[in-house]
């Protein structure tokens, strides 16, 4: 169980940085799977990092001014339920253990919450996340004006709380990092599990099951995303997710795959011979791809851009395509033609925490956000060569990616992913 005290700071912060007005923030609703089976229930992101409270059909207000009060409406207490479904905390309980100063059944929100919008200047939501939630806002803002003739004032704004949360939740705390730091032990455990499994012949699945065995063997609750398993010319799909091929000799097999513990992600992306040995045009992909991540991280640290890690694992990439033929030209002709977006077509990082693409802007009134100690951003360059007219057969369907998590230090980053990437531990481990 985290600690109260925690989520009541958070708060506490948050009304600072309103000012005044009303929070309203509302859990992620269940999903029905098909007929009577819903999806595992995963809390909002946003809700939870101000609450911690697990449990569906929730909502939290926030009272922002002189004297700050945070309000959770949630189910009641129901021994019937349980017996169904499992443990609901109820409005007492959860008052004590999430350190709300006032509790309500979730059945009284309609009749409470325009009691608590009446004279406040402005109501802050996710606004436009839900057109169904931004609906019943606005009924709660309605209910309000219908007591103008009584003296009584609406909120006169409607503003979106995630520009205040994304800011918060971009510099992480040292709970936070504990728990991404514990996540991408686990999802390291994990690739190198599935590196010493692989053998031609097997399914992309069978890979994919020892990385959940993994996972959950040692406590994370899911993974954080659908992993990818995708041998041979898969993997030069950035999003493929069938993993319903068969792993052949003489392929390699990119694996992207991560898991969330305690609602926070791990991402990381490892590249390995199917039979154990790199080739050498796969070796010499597979290095380029390496030396253009090590220029990135070389990046990684406070004041610089959030674009320098990008624009210096680009610079490797293009010389490097230029050395094995697959683009003409200078490395800088390339940079500016934008040829090697031909096989590098994507982005080097991104945010990471509650969620796998995290909260927060990356630039900002033209300019690219600069890095601050506490923020952990992923390090993933790659390199996909897909047949085509005047690319080297020899490099045909080779897909590489090698990403890491970074947590942005005082002098620079710490990595704090650890599967096996360089050429001669993966080969190794796979030996072994």
């Amino acid at each position: 169980m985290n600690d109260p005290s925690m989520y009541a700071r958070r708060r506490a912060q948050l009304a600072t940085l309103m000012e005044d007005g009303v929070a309203v923030l509302r859990t992620a609703p269940e999903r029905a799977r098909n007929r009577d089976s819903s999806y595992p229930f995963r809390f909002d992101s946003y809700f939870h990092y101000l609450t911690g409270f697990p449990e569906p059909e929730a909502v939290m207000v926030l009272c922002a001014g002189n004297t700050p009060k945070s309000i959770l409406f949630c189910r009641e207490k129901d021994i019937e339920r349980e017996i169904w479904d499992g443990f609901r905390y109820g409005p007492d309980r959860a008052r004590d253990v999430f350190g709300f100063d006032e509790t309500f059944p979730i059945a009284k929100i309609d009749e409470l919450l325009p009691q608590l919008l009446a004279n406040q200047r402005a109501v802050f939501c996710d606004v436009g996340a839900d057109p169904g939630w931004d609906q019943q806002v606005i009924g709660w803002i309605n209910k309000v004006r219908t007591q103008v003739r009584s003296g009584v004032s609406a909120p006169g704004e409607i503003r979106d709380i995630r520009r205040i949360l994304d800011d918060m939740r971009l510099v992480k705390d040292e709970h936070e990092i504990a728990i991404m730091k514990r996540a991408a032990a686990i999802s390291s455990q994990a690739h190198r599990r599935a590196m010493s499994a692989t053998r031609p012949g097997m399914h992309e699945y069978e890979l994919e099951a020892e990385l959940i065995h993994e996972f959950r063997r040692q406590g994370a609750q899911s993974p954080a995303y659908t992993s990818i398993v995708a041998g041979g010319a898969n993997a030069c799909v950035l999003h493929y997710v069938q993993n319903d091929a068969v792993l052949n000799a003489g392929d390699v097999v990119l694996i992207d795959a991560g898991c969330e513990l305690d609602g926070y992600a791990s991402d990381i992306t490892r590249t390995f011979p199917v039979s154990g040995k790199f080739s050498g045009p796969q070796r010499d992909i597979y290095q380029l791809v390496l030396s253009a991540q090590a220029a990135a991280v070389a990046q990684v640290k406070p004041g610089n851009e959030w674009e320098a890690p990008h624009d210096a694992a680009v610079k490797v990439l293009a010389q490097g395509m230029v050395d094995l033929g697959l683009c003409n030209g200078s490395a800088d002709g390339v940079i500016e033609s934008g040829d090697y977006r031909r096989f590098y077509m994507h982005r080097t990082g991104h945010w990471l925490g509650m969620d796998v693409h995290d909260a927060g802007d990356y630039k900002r009134d033209g300019a690219w956000l600069a890095l601050k100690p506490g923020m952990v951003l992923t390090v993933e360059p790659g390199c996909y060569v897909r047949p085509g007219e005047g690319v080297p057969e020899k490099f045909w369907n080779i897909g590489v990616r090698i990403e890491d998590d970074a947590l942005v230090t005082g002098s620079g980053c710490e990595i704090i992913t650890s599967a096996p990437k360089f050429i001669d531990e993966i080969e190794a481990l796979m030996r072994r």
